[in-house]
Order: structure tokens, then C-alpha cells, then sequence
């Protein structure tokens, strides 16, 4: 995605306020929104974790356990969660169930995460521009993971698993 990508602009409260560039958003540190999914196996008992390509813009070859990105111009949290978890890890005919939503500021970035949650065991295909591989790791492994706060997660993708475990784990 490039930086004159189109994206949906929010306020502190979590509403839609306008659009903007993707460079623009970054550059003057504006509001916006994200849809992540989180990819359970069908048991509910691990979780698929993805390392980013060394190519992304932001967080180049971390860890993270949501699939999703930034929610463009028009449309919804839900519509860009389906999208994204079809995008970026060929995940298809399954409907994202929304989680909570939480903000995360880091810097110049202000982002509402709006959290899914879907349950999967079929096939997982990597966009290559986004992920570089993946596996699937038992939550408990992933908890330990996670509060060791060792730098190799993407900081608020570490933050919103955490909130997860916190509310359903």
C-alpha cells in the first residue's frame, strides 16, 4: 500500500471524520483506524503468528499475531477486516466476529484498533509483499511470548493480544 493511498480519518472518540493520504496520515501523526483478526485453529488452541517482510514501512520483520490494516476511505472496520485477513494470509468465506476496539498511540501514530476474531483450519497463502512465513503457536506459548516483551512483536499487536488474553484467555 502506498503512501497516496486514501484512508479513513477519525477522531480521538473513534468517528469518521474525513479521509487522507496514507502519507499524509504519517506525516501529521492524524487519526485513524486499523481492523486486526486474530486467526485461532479450529480448537481455540493456538494462534497463527506471521513475521512482516522486511519491506514494510512500519515494524519491517516483526512478529504479529493479528492479520488486518489500515481501514480506507469508505469503508467499514468489518469490510476492511474481511478483506485484509483475505489479503494478507488467503483466509476466505469466513466472517470476522468483532472483539473490542482500543486505541494506540505511539509517536506521531493514533490508531483505533478495531479487534476480530475467527476460528480457522484450513489453508493459510501469504501475501508476499506482507508476510514473509508464518506457524501456528499454542496460546500459552504465546502469553509467555507476549509478556516477555522482547522487541520481535509489533508493539501494539503485542498490546492488543495482551488485552485479548486479559478479556478471553
Amino acid at each position: 500500500m502506498g503512501g497516496d493511498e486514501v484512508v479513513a480519518i477519525y477522531d480521538p472518540h473513534a468517528r469518521v471524520v474525513g479521509a487522507a493520504t496514507r502519507a499524509d496520515v504519517r506525516s501529521r501523526g492524524l487519526w485513524h483506524a486499523a481492523a486486526v483478526v486474530l486467526v485461532r485453529s479450529g480448537d481455540g488452541g493456538s494462534v497463527y503468528v506471521h513475521r512482516r517482510t522486511a519491506t514494510k514501512d512500519v515494524y519491517p520483520s516483526a512478529l504479529d499475531c493479528w492479520a488486518g490494516g489500515v481501514v480506507a476511505a469508505g469503508e467499514s472496520p468489518d469490510d476492511c477486516a474481511t478483506r485484509e485477513l483475505g489479503e494478507e494470509l488467503g483466509i476466505h468465506r469466513v466472517t470476522p466476529r468483532p472483539l473490542f476496539t482500543w486505541a494506540f498511540t505511539a509517536d506521531s501514530l493514533r490508531c483505533h484498533n478495531f479487534t476480530y476474531e475467527v476460528r480457522w483450519d484450513g489453508p493459510v497463502v501469504h501475501q508476499p509483499e506482507e508476510v514473509a512465513d508464518g506457524w501456528w503457536t499454542p496460546l500459552p506459548l504465546l502469553r509467555e511470548r507476549l509478556a516477555a516483551d522482547d522487541g520481535t512483536f509489533v508493539p501494539d499487536g503485542r498490546l492488543g493480544a495482551l488485552e485479548w488474553f486479559r478479556r478471553y484467555g
